[in-house]
């Protein structure tokens, strides 16, 4: 706290007003040329008034000069659609990007917001995927959108990272998400595309922002109709590959100058096939294994809420949405097991593993917002949500000679689970101009409930089991975060713009195992209580320098320091079995990950982006394979930090457009070296390794309401988890669309994985345990959707600009939909 409170008096105490600062800019059409006497606007960013007007010269460039404030550019000409620039922040000199007018249609009623958003924004500090715009998007779920974004990383298990380090955070419309591992994946595979409005990879940051993920934020924003009147959508989508999947949804909205109502209903069904094959060299067996897995998933997702507008400056709001969902899993596969010695077959395992999954999610969020004359803000949040998570496994392990006819044993096990979590927050922000910049200050308290029930019986028949205590385990554990935070950023004078926040932030866990367990086969069963209590204090730092005199060569230097937390299962020390061969083991030593990032990004006149990024991780996470002592044929998995990780990353993106053809590409590229010794020889980790991954997308504007869309993604060999190796992968996606019925209605055409190339694969070897695996999902996939929007669709200008201003500014400043996207 005296840290704090040392920092934030540097700031003063009192409130200064700001001179005038120029803004400049310049008009263009379609073909890249002047647009002379366009009138421009100067909109204020809260309410959209008109606060000055200018008009282009020859040149197309104009001036207009404004006190520091928020504002918005709009730009009109006769024979053009009127647009509207990005809201923008005045606390010194600002150039607007470019404004290109689009020639209106004579057809065309009421008056165009903006021109369609292209499907990736990159930004200094975020790269923008604009889902709803995206016609290859279709019938995918989230996790498989991730799986195709820049820089993003999914691993055999289903674990994120990006731009090669672990320790994303996920949110869903600006809520940190509780969840990790299986439970994440499980989660994000209930999210379908045609429920999310946009993802955002946030790389760095800021103070305003949990200090929770160390290799940055992946923000989740589900879609919300921002439409004046009484209006509405609706959607329908098939998806072909090895099994069939339906999915559709209605969205409904209404808005006036008092309310605004909303609500959306999805729902999806699906059967999803993934083939693996793995194969191992332990002690003095072999192991060859093929598995078939089946994952069967049935969701239904909902969102309503209201926002009341109080006046002109303030607006208190609800907002309730939930995700409630069965899924069945299924495993099936021989796994032949030889004598490395002589070569010859042992014995095969056939196991037979079948989980049904029962998840329901429900959060809701109370909301106030004020903003006052002089560019005063103020936000108040506090929201409450829920996950109950049942899991039915039944588990089979049945020994054949290998002869592959006579059974000679079998183990069958029923694991009964429940998952319980509860989350409870309450968020402050209060925002001002301050000293010729923004000074922005807050604070946040959030607890975490979590409480995890395994019982597992022995199966003798179908009506004869008998619960085992001693491999039964219950798990409680709480956690507590409290954070202040404080935040400024100022524009120069000589073209320098400077923001640097602290967060503190304080955490109290406290976890409690109870259940049996022994070290092998051949030891007792000992009881145990095993108690886990932390309680620890951290300061964050942020900081970026923007130099952009020269507006069409800004270069950026920024800096953060931040945390991952384990996750509540990987500090469990109960053992669970995932089958004969193989268990998993929590960690009650592991501690938390922290990351100091530096970076430099330059942006070239608005399009060519490149960023520099130096990442140095201390006691990083990786899951470790391990033998068990005494049963040197068996193996278990966990968590455990590994010394460090020094990561060095590229990442290059550029946009193009000429007329009807628009093409994006991005590449990310990172070295690491991981670092690690758990007692020598083969307990060594000691990898450096070169990674890259290349993203393309082609959107063609054929006539008559036609568009088209070519993509390609390309992976390169890396590493996962710190010791896995795996091999190079790609996809090229292709899809068509065409809109009907005057724009009210559009189907959507695509294939996903043309050249069936999403395989895949990779090899380890580590304290004597050899592996080689290969996996790959259906491909490839034939997709369809069709969309319908009925309803208001005249609006208001003012109330166009509303929207737009709104749904702009939540973006820039972290996506804050529904209350806690700045944290």
């Amino acid at each position: 706290m005296r840290k704090l409170s040392v920092f934030l008096g540097m700031f003063g105490l009192f409130f200064s007003v700001a001179q005038g600062q120029k803004i400049t800019g310049v008009v263009n059409d379609d073909q890249g040329k002047a647009i002379a006497k366009s009138t421009v606007s100067l909109l204020r960013a809260k309410d959209s008034s008109v606060v000055k007007l200018s008009v282009t010269g020859n040149d197309g460039n104009y001036t207009i000069v404004a006190a520091a404030g928020k504002y918005l550019i709009s730009v009109s000409h006769v024979g053009y659609s009127t647009m509207y620039a990005a809201p923008f922040e005045v606390a010194g000199d600002v150039t607007v990007p470019v404004i290109s007018l689009q020639k209106a249609s004579s057809s065309l009623a009421g008056v165009t917001v903006t021109a369609q958003k292209p499907m990736i924004e990159v930004k200094a500090d975020k790269i923008i995927l604009n889902v709803e715009n995206t016609i290859n998007a279709v019938g995918y779920d989230a996790l498989e959108l991730l799986r195709r974004s820049p820089g993003v990383m999914i691993d055999k298990d289903d674990n994120v990272s990006l731009a090669g380090k672990n320790g994303v955070q996920v949110f869903i419309d600006g809520k940190p998400s509780p969840l990790a591992g299986a439970d994440l994946a499980n989660y994000l595979k209930s999210l379908q595309s045609a429920q999310i409005e946009l993802i955002e990879i946030i790389t760095n940051p800021s103070a305003r922002f949990e200090a929770a993920g160390n290799a940055g934020i992946i923000n989740i924003r589900l879609k919300k109709n921002k439409t004046i009147g009484t209006n509405g959508s609706a959607n329908l989508g098939y998806v072909q590959g090895f099994y069939p999947k339906i999915n559709g949804g209605i969205n409904l909205n209404y808005r006036n100058k008092s309310i605004n109502v909303f609500g959306n209903y999805n729902y999806n069904y699906g059967k999803h096939l993934m083939k693996i094959n793995l194969n191992k060299e332990q002690f003095d067996s072999l192991f060859i294994q093929q598995n078939r897995m089946v994952f069967t998933n049935n969701t239904h997702g909902f969102k309503t809420g209201l926002d009341y507008f109080i006046n002109q400056k303030s607006t208190i709001g609800v907002v309730v949405n939930g995700n409630i969902a069965n899924n069945d899993f299924n495993t099936q596969g021989p796994m032949d097991v030889y004598q490395k010695s002589t070569g010859l077959p042992a014995y095969t395992l056939r196991a037979a593993n079948t989980n049904d999954m029962g998840r329901k999610n429900v959060n809701t969020n109370l909301n106030y917002r004020s903003s006052v004359a002089g560019g005063t803000d103020f936000s108040i949040d506090a929201d409450y949500g829920y996950f109950k998570i049942r899991s039915n496994q039944n588990l089979g392990s049945y020994y054949f000679l290998p002869d592959g006819v006579t059974e000679y044993n079998r183990n069958v096990n029923d694991m009964i689970t429940g998952t319980d979590i509860d989350l409870y927050s309450l968020k402050v922000d209060y925002e001002r101009n301050f000293k010729g910049g923004r000074l922005a200050l807050g604070g946040k308290i959030g607890i975490v409930n979590t409480d995890n029930d395994l019982k597992r019986y022995d199966v003798f028949s179908s009506n004869d089991k008998i619960l085992d205590t001693a491999k039964s385990n219950r798990f409680e554990y709480k956690e507590n975060i409290n954070a202040l935070y404080v935040n400024y950023n100022k524009q120069l004078k000589k073209g320098i713009m400077i923001q640097f926040g602290l967060r503190m932030e304080n955490t109290h866990s406290n976890g409690n195992s109870t259940g049996f367990q022994r070290d092998n086969d051949f030891s007792p069963w000992e009881s145990y209580d095993s108690t886990i209590k932390r309680d620890y204090t951290d300061l964050f730092p942020s900081g970026a320098l923007t130099f952009n005199k020269n507006p069409m060569n800004q270069w950026t230097l920024a800096y953060s320091r931040r945390i991952d937390r384990p996750a509540y299962q990987d500090l469990n020390p109960f053992e669970f079995k995932l089958n004969d061969y193989t268990f998993m083991r929590g960690n009650t030593d592991l501690k938390p990950q922290y990351t100091n990032s530096f970076s430099l990004t330059n942006i070239f006149k608005y399009k060519l982006t490149t960023k520099l990024n130096y990442s140095h991780v201390k006691d990083i996470f990786a899951q470790i394979p391990d033998t068990v002592s005494g049963e040197p044929t068996k193996g278990f998995l966990q968590k455990r930090n590994l010394a460090t990780q020094d990561v060095f990353s590229l990442s290059v993106s550029y946009p193009f457009q000429y007329k009807w053809y628009s093409f994006f590409a991005t590449t990310n590229a990172n070295y690491s070296h991981y670092q690690a010794d758990y007692g020598g020889s083969d307990r060594k980790v000691n990898l450096k390794v070169f990674s890259y991954t290349y993203f393309m997308q082609n959107s063609f504007n054929l006539g008559k309401g036609w568009t088209g869309e070519l993509s390609g993604l390309f992976i390169s060999p890396s590493v996962w988890q710190g010791i896995i190796k795996s091999k190079a992968m790609g996809t090229v996606d292709m899809g068509l669309q065409k809109i009907l019925f005057k724009g009210q209605g559009s189907v959507k055409f695509a294939v996903s994985d043309v050249f069936q190339t999403m395989k895949w694969g990779g090899t380890s070897n580590f304290t004597g345990v050899s592996s080689t695996f290969k996996g790959q999902g259906e491909m490839p996939q034939f997709k369809i959707n069709f969309n319908y929007r009925f309803g208001s669709n005249q609006i208001k200008a003012a109330r166009q600009r509303k929207s737009a201003i709104e749904e702009e500014s939540k973006r820039t400043e972290g996506g804050n939909q529904g209350g806690m996207g700045n944290q």
